[in-house]
């Protein structure tokens, strides 16, 4: 036998040992992302009872969703931080410890007021689900292997947007709002009895062999501890890994909030859709986005593992989901909804198989010490982008629904889509041309 053999049997061996454990760590990663997307929606899907109960005006909700955002946004710095500098476990459990507090308090609250603090809470402490499992991932996963794992854990985002109007309405009708914020809220304390038990950083676990650890650390990038330290944000502004995640999220966030909180209005104005009963045309787009998520993450892990370089593969990955997203420009030309929804499901597969390669590419070219100050500082920005877009959306479709042609706005906002992907591509591929390995 030769050595070469026996290394190749030696990584085989390792790989099958460490893997059961590490997609255990990647199921953890999806059912909080999945919670987290459930939690968040609860107040939309009791929006029509919450504004007879508490008489709110769309003003009201309005400024209510607004808290959301805008703490959402600030969250993704302050979590960012706290995570790189206490650890991924830690700093997991205080992110899900506050947002499902936080989303069970709104069963206690009686005011327009309480409920937009509640809310402001809630954004601040979900903002802290990606930096921490985007650093999971880094942590657990050699390169290879990251863009899937990521693609799974982020394909929670689309499980949890297809289950909250399953569950919550049954929740309603059984017991009724509050309940809906408490059984929901609880499920996140559920969630942390097994991370505290199943999560430790590979340095720190018992039962990880040499071999298992080693194959974790192929890429030779220097091992964490629980508690490595944090990067200065102004120091990480100074360098290009850093900007190709703002633009990477800047550029794109914005769409994926616009097919959530616009699709039904867009569906209903253009093909009479009824609102009020289930509605299947939306269920296909958000399940075709779990597609779109592990899909976009098996391509970009299938190059490497077929020798391309880490960074072509993912950028040659983007590049492809950015091609496939400018087809939602001719959903102007769609006669029927199942065109429109075929031609929007292939977009939206698109975006979150671009959101799993971007967060990838974080732990590719940013040492792991600084991955969730990072992910932290382009969330922060992207979570920026999404609150100011709705303004453009909200005046474009105004204007033209005051001149009777609301389907004129429509069709802008799909070509800025359909060219947003490609532009932030070029961007990118700009940043990355003559990128050297950063030392922080």
């Amino acid at each position: 036998m030769t050595e070469k053999t026996k290394i190749n049997q030696h990584d085989t061996t390792a790989t099958a040992k460490v893997g059961n454990y590490r997609w255990v760590i990647c199921a953890l990663l999806f059912f909080a992302t999945t919670i987290n997307y459930i939690d968040r929606q609860v107040i939309g899907l009791l929006k029509p009872t919450l504004e007879a109960e508490f008489n709110w005006s769309e003003l009201d909700y309005g400024y209510i969703i607004m808290f959301f955002s805008a703490s959402y946004a600030l969250g993704y710095i302050v979590f960012g931080s706290i995570i790189d500098k206490i650890g991924t476990k830690l700093g997991y459990s205080i992110s899900v410890t506050v947002w499902s507090v936080a989303a069970m308090l709104h069963a206690a609250v009686r005011t327009t007021m309480g409920f937009g603090l509640v809310r402001g809470l809630l954004g601040l402490a979900e903002s802290g689900n990606f930096p921490a499992a985007v650093k999971a991932v880094a942590e657990w996963f050699p390169k290879k292997e990251r863009a899937l794992a990521t693609g799974i854990f982020n394909s929670g985002t689309s499980i949890g947007a297809v289950a909250a109007p399953l569950l919550v309405p049954w929740i309603l009708g059984a017991y009724g709002w509050h309940e809906a914020f408490l059984i929901t809220g609880a499920l996140g304390f559920v969630w942390l009895i097994f991370w505290w038990l199943l999560y430790e950083v590979p340095s720190r676990h018992k039962k990880l062999t040499a071999e298992e650890y080693a194959f974790i650390h192929i890429d030779n990038e220097p091992a964490l501890t629980e508690t490595s330290g944090s990067i200065k944000w102004s120091k990480l502004l100074r360098i290009r890994q850093t900007w190709v995640f703002i633009i990477g999220k800047v550029l794109t966030d914005p769409i994926w909030w616009f097919f959530l909180f616009w699709l039904p209005s867009y569906f209903a104005t253009t093909f009479n859709l009824d609102l009020t009963k289930p509605s299947l045309p939306l269920a296909v787009v958000y399940t075709a986005t779990t597609f779109g998520s592990i899909g976009g993450g098996y391509l970009s892990s299938a190059l490497i593992k077929r020798g391309w370089p880490v960074l072509k593969a993912r950028k040659t990955t983007l590049l492809i989901v950015a091609l496939v997203v400018l087809p939602i420009m001719t959903a102007r030309y769609a006669t029927d909804i199942w065109t429109a929804v075929a031609i929007i499901s292939l977009a939206a597969a698109a975006h979150q198989a671009w959101s799993t390669n971007i967060f990838t590419i974080v732990s590719d070219i940013v040492p792991k010490k600084a991955v969730s100050s990072v992910v932290g500082i382009g969330g922060m920005t992207g979570s920026i982008a999404s609150t100011l877009f709705p303004l453009l959306v909200g005046t474009l479709l105004q204007y033209y629904e005051s001149a009777g042609n609301i389907g004129a706005g429509y069709n802008i906002l799909f070509i800025i889509c359909g060219f947003a992907y490609i532009l932030a591509w070029a961007i990118i591929h700009l940043l990355t041309r003559r990128m050297k390995p950063v030392e922080l």
